[in-house]
């Protein structure tokens, strides 16, 4: 199968040598996505429903420019910099992922890049 690099300036350019996402056959595997507003560059970090919801949107986007959208997801991982905001974020990530959700693992990291609240990573199927 060949593999396809898949970027787009709606969501935040790489912070390091990685690709916002990868497709192959049909499957589309995203990079971590930090809460930066790819408007301004800035990271959201004051508040984790907010962060959150910035970086469900940086998912979309690069789901988007795969040819997939949420519908299509069927895994992600959450990483959370404290788990104690687990029942915030998940609330955000209910209006996302409302009726049929993907499989999900929520971890605490030790630390995310830039320090960040969240970050999220998909792999969705695209038909």
């Amino acid at each position: 199968m060949k593999k396809i690099i898949i970027q787009t300036e709606n969501a935040p350019a790489a912070i390091g040598p990685y690709s916002q996402a990868i497709k192959t056959g049909n499957l589309v595997y995203t990079s971590g996505q930090v809460p930066i507003d790819p408007a301004t560059g800035k990271l959201i970090d004051s508040d984790v429903k907010a962060a959150a919801k910035q970086s469900l949107e940086n998912v979309k986007a690069v789901l988007a420019a795969a040819g997939a959208t949420l519908d299509d997801v069927i895994k992600t991982t959450v990483f959370l910099k404290d788990l104690n905001d687990f029942k915030a974020a998940n609330e955000v990530y209910a209006e996302y992922f409302g009726q049929n959700p993907p499989a999900r693992s929520c971890v605490q990291a030790a630390k995310l890049p830039l320090d960040a609240l969240i970050e999220i990573e998909a792999i969705a199927v695209v038909s």
